[in-house]
């Protein structure tokens, strides 16, 4: 089969397409012939020196070849004797690292589930990472009740958009904070107000907030303190506003967010999302139902994924990036 491998770490420009052996497929488990994938900033780490260094650190030797990935949505080629919750032809999406391919094989038990009648195969593949962190982020860590102000820096890339959407399904007063192009775009994902950051600073507004999504990552947390209430819950979701960032400079950011909290009433969360088939199952539910809709930017040809991630690490996506398979 075909898929985006990475041989060593450094730009986008280093992965490739080859011809790799297709997985085979375990007596618990599904193959799944991939129809669309999505791109993902996680999906940068496996370029970075830090991936290799972390691995050489970890005793596990010389990095091997990885293929890229973790979004995909396809259909069931064939599965493993003990499975009986799928069947070939079924059409199911989900997450698992290596899905810049042609065919991907994960336990059935994992994180992939039937794919909604009513999105496509791209909507699908757009949903599992940026859409189980938004929903983590907002149900587990910002713990957001009916009528609670929500503010959301950083609304609208791959989990702005989705957390928008999933903060206003659970009934929060949603405050959205994004760039002038992307305004309009948000409010249509149900904002009650949406701040133009060129314009207006939102930490230094006069509203207090509850829970503070922090998506962009480019306010430190004395300014954001600014504008939270006393008992208030700050989930540090990522550094997708700044462009060009290394791994380095998000951990630090993560870093000095958790020094800086200690000791203090309001609560600062900063998390790794994790793929989870029963999130998966309640994100397959608020789409099926059209409470949460996937926001598609640009679609690419595998052939074109070292085009696709560089448009994701330089901070210009506006909702996902898809690959088609």
């Amino acid at each position: 089969m075909k898929a985006v491998v990475c041989r060593r770490f450094g730009s986008p420009d280093v992965v490739r397409l080859e011809e790799i052996d297709t997985p085979a497929v375990a007596d618990d488990g599904v193959l799944v012939r991939v129809q669309a994938a999505s791109v993902n900033p996680v999906d940068l780490f496996l370029l970075s020196p830090l991936s290799y260094f972390s691995r050489m650190l970890s005793g596990r030797g010389k990095p091997r070849p990885q293929v890229l990935g973790h979004d995909f949505a396809g259909t069931v080629e064939s599965v493993g004797n003990s499975v009986t919750q799928l069947q070939a032809g079924d059409e199911v999406f989900g997450g698992l690292r290596g899905a810049f391919a042609q065919y991907v094989s994960l336990p059935a038990s994992g994180p992939v589930v039937r794919k909604p009648p009513n999105v496509t195969f791209e909507q699908a593949a757009a949903v599992p990472v940026a859409g189980l962190t938004a929903l983590q982020a907002v149900r587990d860590h910002g713990r957001v009740q009916p009528g609670q102000k929500v503010l959301i820096n950083g609304a609208s890339g791959g989990v702005g958009t989705f957390t928008v959407q999933i903060a206003k399904a659970f009934g929060a007063d949603v405050t959205a904070v994004c760039s002038p192009r992307n305004v309009d775009l948000v409010r249509s994902l149900g904002a009650d107000r949406v701040i133009d950051y060129t314009r207006e600073d939102f930490t230094r507004g006069g509203q207090r907030y509850h829970v503070l999504l922090d998506v962009a990552g480019n306010h430190s947390w004395s300014e954001c303190l600014r504008v939270m209430e006393r008992e208030a819950t700050f989930v540090l979701v990522g550094v997708a506003g700044v462009p060009n960032h290394s791994m380095w400079q998000i951990l630090m950011h993560f870093a000095n967010v958790r020094l800086a909290s200690m000791g203090g009433s309001r609560r600062a969360v900063l998390f790794i999302a994790k793929l989870l088939r029963d999130d998966l199952l309640a994100l397959q539910d608020l789409v099926q139902d059209g409470r949460v809709l996937p926001v598609i930017d640009r679609r690419s040809a595998l052939t074109d994924s070292a085009e696709a991630l560089r448009y994701v690490y330089e901070g210009h996506a506006r909702g996902k990036v898809v690959l088609t398979v």
